[in-house]
């Protein structure tokens, strides 16, 4: 792999993920929710990190050369960011909503203030009568 190559590559990868890391960083101050918080995060994490991820391998690739090793640390890498961060986003949203965190009101659809259609919302602090 020649410098120009690894130099673009790196740059490329690298002010992608850091780009994506920066605007759902900005975009976090605009929301007014946790839940909008937490999936304002979400494209940060599940394609910010991986590109900075490929980055790295791309620089480790140039300058120590092929190895299988560093390849399979930054595929493994790359999934575990992948995995961890939609459990890690489903578990956050789970205990924000079970909180009784409020939903900005001007959140349009607001599918959380109503349940679905044919479902019977039961007050689960209720006395049985």
């Amino acid at each position: 792999m020649n410098e120009t190559l690894a130099t673009t590559l790196v740059g490329i990868f690298g002010i992608t993920g850091s780009l994506l890391l920066l605007g759902s960083a900005l975009a976090m101050f605009r929301v007014r929710d946790a839940l909008s918080r937490i999936n304002v995060f979400s494209p940060a994490t599940g394609l910010g990190m991986p590109c900075i991820v490929i980055a790295a391998y791309v620089f480790d690739l140039y300058s120590s050369g092929f190895s299988w090793v560093s390849l399979i640390m930054a595929i493994i890498a790359v999934l575990c960011l992948i995995i961890v961060s939609s459990v890690a986003s489903n578990t956050l949203a789970r205990s924000a909503l079970l909180s009784g965190q409020p939903v900005y009101r001007k959140t349009s659809p607001n599918r959380l203030a109503t349940p679905p259609e044919g479902v019977v919302d039961v007050d689960p602090d209720a006395q049985d009568s």
